[in-house]
């Protein structure tokens, strides 16, 4: 009996256990919040080990203290509306481009002008009317036999563009339909010029109209080729008249010549192209205000273009505080094939990019977007040095300079229609926001100082603290 007793007992305190089991499951253990990711954070390093390259960690904005470099983004204070980042498309360009297979054409294509992940959006181009130092000969559309004139333009033609340029002009046109595109002028036919040559002299006065005619007839013809033509400066380095092609015009001569020929000649053709003055170094800015000082030509007048071969980018601060209603453009800077990566990136990312645009430039393009492995082509007297954006291997492949970085650090980012908005430079932490059509902010980072620095991005009382080795860049983006 008493066994019997004691089985029962162990089968009561079995089943208790397993009813237990069944009615009650262990505690749950607590959910970790899910850290969801605030800030887009993109990379370049000196060392090329990261370039343009997205990363990985999680940035999210919160108050925790500390006493890093701040800086602080006020999208209350807005600055000027930017037109875009790009590139010179140069017919040399054009021409090596042309030379890559179709696949690798259009796959290059997508990368420079696409709106994809691993492409960088460019959205402004500048391009040559007639030919540039960077083409393989020079060209005007109304070159003549020796001796002979055409001033009612009837032998004028875009033929010498039609194999290279201008069809591949209209394949990124589809890609990004809205792109800007100006063009600028390194010679007038020489038939116009006082020393019937390609390099140097001046346009005789006797032509200022028919020259004013020609650049109408440039617009209009490549307008009917499904090319807008955004804006037009006179006269590429107008003070260089050493290169080829190239043309000396004195501020004098191009205040008269927009003043009494080119601006009438568009008003009478209806021509909505804007004229961007000078088109040359910031350490003149005396050129540019003295054509804007004239205010028969100035009514014409949309800005003024610069480049950095000479003087500080500070100029076009200058230049804008004269005359705030008429924008400022930064047209022009080249990296040379004897640069060194690190170098090139800091120098251009702090004067072309963030320079430029806190100076009040409305674009920023670099000179060149490709050429081959010998740094070509390039007219007899041209340059032998620029390096492009893209270097084309033959067919079938080709190669990202620092030129493209230094670019897609802002053109990926940054849509025509973004405005600049507020924020601080603290230390050696060069930088410049922007606000997007769509309302992300935009902010390039610079680190212009030798040491690695960890510093705090501040926006609407909160901050996220990041870190940059020396000589690097980073675009942040959010919402």
């Amino acid at each position: 009996m008493k066994t019997f007793v004691i089985m029962i007992m162990l089968a009561m305190v079995s089943s208790n256990c397993s009813t237990n089991n069944n009615d009650e499951d262990p505690p749950a253990k607590p959910e970790v919040p899910k850290v969801e990711n605030e800030v887009d954070f993109y990379l370049t390093k000196t060392d090329e080990s990261q370039k343009l390259k997205k990363q990985s960690e999680v940035l999210v904005f919160g108050n925790s203290y500390n006493e890093y470099s701040t800086i602080k983004v006020n999208a209350s204070e807005t600055f000027q509306t930017v037109d875009g980042f790009g590139f010179s498309l140069t017919g040399g360009s054009a021409e090596v481009i042309n030379q890559l297979s179709a696949s690798k054409k259009e796959e290059l294509r997508q990368q420079l002008f696409g709106k994809g992940e691993n492409n960088i959006s460019i959205n402004y181009l500048r391009i040559s009317i007639g030919a540039s130092d960077l083409d393989s000969s020079t060209f005007s559309y109304n070159d003549l036999p020796e001796g002979e004139t055409d001033e009612d333009l009837s032998e004028f033609s875009l033929e010498p563009d039609m194999d290279d340029l201008i069809p591949l002009l209209q394949k990124i046109l589809e890609i990004n339909p809205d792109i800007k595109i100006m063009g600028t002028p390194w010679s007038p036919p020489v038939w116009m010029k006082d020393n019937n040559s390609t390099i140097g002299g001046s346009l005789q006065p006797q032509y200022y109209e028919v020259y004013a005619n020609y650049l109408v007839k440039y617009i209009q013809e490549m307008s009917a080729l499904g090319i807008k033509i955004d804006a037009i400066t006179p006269q590429n380095e107008p003070l260089h008249p050493g290169n080829n092609p190239s043309m000396l015009m004195l501020a004098a001569q191009q205040a008269d010549f927009i003043r009494d020929h080119l601006g009438p000649a568009f008003k009478a053709a209806n021509i909505d192209t804007k004229i961007i003055i000078y088109d040359h170094n910031a350490d003149k800015p005396e050129y540019p205000l003295a054509i804007l000082n004239d205010a028969g030509a100035r009514q014409y007048i949309a800005g003024s273009a610069f480049h950095l071969y000479a003087g500080d980018i500070s100029a076009l601060s200058t230049v804008h505080a004269a005359y705030p209603d008429k924008d400022i453009y930064f047209t022009e800077q080249y990296t040379a094939s004897t640069g060194e990566f690190g170098g090139d990136l800091n120098w251009h990312l702090r004067n072309v990019i963030i320079g430029s645009m806190r100076n009040w430039s409305k674009n920023a393009l670099e000179w060149n977007l490709a050429n081959n492995t010998s740094f070509g082509p390039h007219t007899d007297g041209g340059c032998t040095t620029c390096k492009g954006a893209i270097t084309i291997k033959g067919s079938s492949s080709y190669e990202e300079n620092v030129g493209f970085y230094i670019i897609g650090h802002a053109s990926k980012f940054i849509p025509a229609g973004s405005v600049r908005i507020g924020s601080n430079t603290t230390g050696n932490l060069q930088n410049v926001a922007f606000k997007t059509p769509e309302g992300k902010k935009v902010l390039i980072v610079l680190n212009d100082g030798k040491d690695f620095e960890m510093f705090n991005i501040e926006y609407n009382g909160k901050w996220i603290t990041a870190s940059l080795d020396a000589g690097s860049v980073a675009t942040f983006v959010w919402e």
